[in-house]
């Protein structure tokens, strides 16, 4: 998924980004629509998300760009890239390779539900984290 360089400055220009020089970024799954996952990209993130056509986001705690799968194999090869009507949010439809998008081995991170009063796991955990990041989880 290359782009001409023109295309993708006039993109990022068109994103609202916050104070932090980030915007969210929904990714979700192209096939049926489930929303798998939300990160932050800054420009540089949306940009090489862009040009290689996979998910690629900032990470917040690291201070650095984090190409989703580089440890756990679970890469989200970008299928089309769409900008909400406000200019805030970006939304990546995906192939999620591997079947895992959440960090805590669950398919998706939403596997917390609202139910009579309280948060229920809705989400079994697919994969042990720690097979996934070895000890750094």
């Amino acid at each position: 998924m290359v782009h001409p360089d023109g295309i993708i400055e006039m993109f990022t220009q068109q994103v609202k980004w916050n104070e932090d020089g980030l915007v969210p970024a929904i990714a979700q799954d192209w096939q049926t629509g489930e929303v798998l996952m939300m990160a932050w990209m800054n420009a540089e993130a949306l940009e090489l998300t862009a040009r290689e056509g996979r998910g690629i986001y900032w990470s917040r705690s690291r201070g650095a760009l984090w190409r989703k799968g580089e440890e756990s194999g679970n890469i989200q090869h970008l299928k089309e890239l769409r900008l909400d009507c406000d200019g805030d949010t970006v939304l990546l439809k995906v192939e999620q390779v591997g079947g895992i998008a959440c960090h805590t081995g669950r398919r998706h991170c939403f596997y917390f539900k609202y139910d009579e009063g309280e948060w229920r796991t809705t989400e079994e955990v697919l994969r042990d984290p720690s097979e996934l990041y070895g000890s750094k989880q």
